[in-house]
């Protein structure tokens, strides 16, 4: 299942992150697969696009990164998939 994930730098301090970032790494559980990520240009807010089949990994991951960050954890759907499960609905309407 996919995941989006928007990360709130807390003070706007990405270099504290990014810090911890480079010296642990994701500090991720296993089962827990990072896709892709974007940064907001002013450094306010992560935009974390990942993958896993239980949720409650989240919580653990989550632990090694409270003090810096505050989460917003959405499960999505591709739009192409969305797009093809409203299609085979839209006929019977």
């Amino acid at each position: 299942m996919l995941f989006m994930v928007v990360e709130r730098f807390k003070n706007q301090d990405a270099a504290a992150v990014y810090a911890r970032l480079r010296q642990q790494g994701r500090m991720m559980p296993e089962g827990l697969r990072y896709v892709s990520s974007w940064i907001e240009a002013n450094l306010d807010r992560c935009f974390q696009l990942m993958e896993c089949d239980d949720p409650l990994l989240f919580q653990e991951w989550i632990v090694h990164w409270h003090d810096l960050v505050e989460f917003e954890i959405t499960p999505v759907v591709p739009s192409k998939e969305t797009a093809a499960a409203i299609g085979r609905e839209a006929p019977g309407r």
